[in-house]
């Protein structure tokens, strides 16, 4: 079969799924692995050859069922490929739960430039992410949504696969790389499942033309697997919310759902992404009446409602919403970066946003770091916005002084500032649906 791979030959669905069970077993060997891997790298996989693939992965472990909770809506759920200050999922849930759907979230911890969701839950005192799946599945049914991390139950092939992936330097591969989201998700047994996949100086894929070859890719094996997908392609060129880090993410998150504050491009993401799933699992018949429904779930506290019964009943504080300070860690230093000069924001290295909060503790550089939940950016300055000498692009949340004055450095390298306003870059560049 590597031999067949190396070649530039089509492997069979058989052929891929004894390659797929050996790695889950053990009997094929990390050589033979990480030849494989680099044989796709190089020749590709068709896209027959990347839905068998996916199904191989996600068959290795548990599939979630629940069609005996006998639900009343479809199960659906979104995944992003990452960024800075992106929090939608936290908004997104409980607004779908709100609407009708049943959202069974298995989210990831982040690593590099980008936030992990778990990490943000894991900033709630008490919040637990590992539930036993008997909770897991009743939170869903009652709430409507839960958000907890990956077991090793699901999708074991991938764990071992990605991990010789990461050292043999074949991580780029774009049917890898699409085998690896979804054999995850629809191991969560999804009937609809939305892409938001990044594009820009923050995004994951390189260049924009890569954004939208993952894209095509995930949507296709998506919907070639059996789960209704679509993808849209967002920006990541700053952050999206004014805010970064686990806890000041989580206080964002709180004064969406409440209405005390909803950042414009913020909103638009969360709008555009739970629109699209609404539509694809019939939950309204247009894009219009899914986001008058969502704006509904909104102003009627519904949606701030079911995040505050998720966080009760996976063991976190039942008054987070009217309390938040009480429970979310704080940093003890707080302050301003000073714009180096008048003029417009003119562009953000979006990356080194992200590691800017990484460098003050709130990533991690290794999977085995261990995360500061208080520090992070907030009142991050937006593209386009006129800006004094003086004036903060952001606040720096730190633990010392030192750290903080770091991180000053590091935001004020982070942003252009210009004579000119820029032109604005679009939100949502382009749905690509099946």
């Amino acid at each position: 079969m590597i031999r067949k791979k190396r070649d530039g030959g089509t492997l069979t669905a058989e052929e891929i799924r004894f390659f797929v069970g050996g790695i889950t077993t053990g009997e094929t060997t990390e050589g033979q692995i990480a030849a494989l891997a680099m044989a796709v790298y190089f020749n590709d996989m068709t896209m027959d050859e990347r839905v068998a693939f996916t199904l191989a992965m996600r068959d290795s472990g548990d599939v979630l069922e629940w069609k005996s909770l006998n639900l009343p809506g479809p199960v659906m759920d979104k995944h992003s490929t990452g960024g800075v200050g992106d929090l939608v999922s936290l908004l997104l849930g409980p607004m779908i739960a709100a609407c009708g759907g049943f959202v069974p979230m298995i989210s990831g911890r982040g690593l590099g430039h980008t936030g992990g969701t778990l990490d943000k839950f894991d900033s709630i005192p008490g919040y637990t992410t590992v539930p036993d799946n008997e909770l897991f599945r009743k939170v869903v049914k009652e709430v409507g949504v839960a958000i907890i991390g990956q077991t090793a139950s699901l999708a074991p092939a991938d764990k071992r696969f990605y991990g010789i992936r990461d050292v043999t330097g074949t991580v780029e591969s774009v049917a890898m790389i699409t085998g690896s989201i979804l054999s995850k998700k629809l191991a969560a047994g999804l009937d609809v499942l939305a892409m938001d996949v990044k594009a820009g100086s923050g995004a994951f894929m390189p260049t924009y033309e890569k954004s939208v070859e993952l894209a095509e890719s995930i949507v296709n094996v998506g919907n070639g697997a059996g789960t209704l997908t679509s993808a849209l392609l967002t920006d990541m060129n700053e952050s999206l919310a004014p805010a970064a880090g686990n806890a000041v993410e989580v206080r964002c998150a709180i004064d969406y759902l409440t209405g005390k504050s909803r950042p414009a491009r913020l909103h638009e993401v969360t709008l555009a992404l739970c629109a699209e799933m609404l539509v694809l699992g019939k939950l309204a018949a247009s894009e219009e009446e899914a986001r008058a429904k969502l704006q509904a779930s909104l102003d009627s506290g519904e949606a701030a409602d079911r995040f505050a019964r998720m966080v009760a009943a996976l063991g976190g504080p039942a008054d987070l919403m009217q309390n938040p300070d009480k429970y979310l860690e704080k940093a003890p230093v707080i302050v301003p970066v000073p714009a180096p000069q008048s003029g417009f924001a003119a562009a953000t290295n979006c990356r080194a946003i992200g590691l800017a909060v990484v460098a003050l503790g709130g990533g991690r550089t290794r999977p085995q770091d261990t995360i500061d939940f208080a520090v992070g950016l907030t009142d991050l300055v937006d593209l386009g916005q006129r800006i004094e000498a003086g004036q903060p692009l952001a606040h720096v949340h730190a633990r010392t002084e030192a750290a903080a004055q770091r991180a000053i450095a590091d935001v004020q390298a982070a942003y252009t500032i210009a004579d000119m306003a820029p032109p604005a870059n679009p939100i949502v560049y382009r749905t690509i649906r099946p």
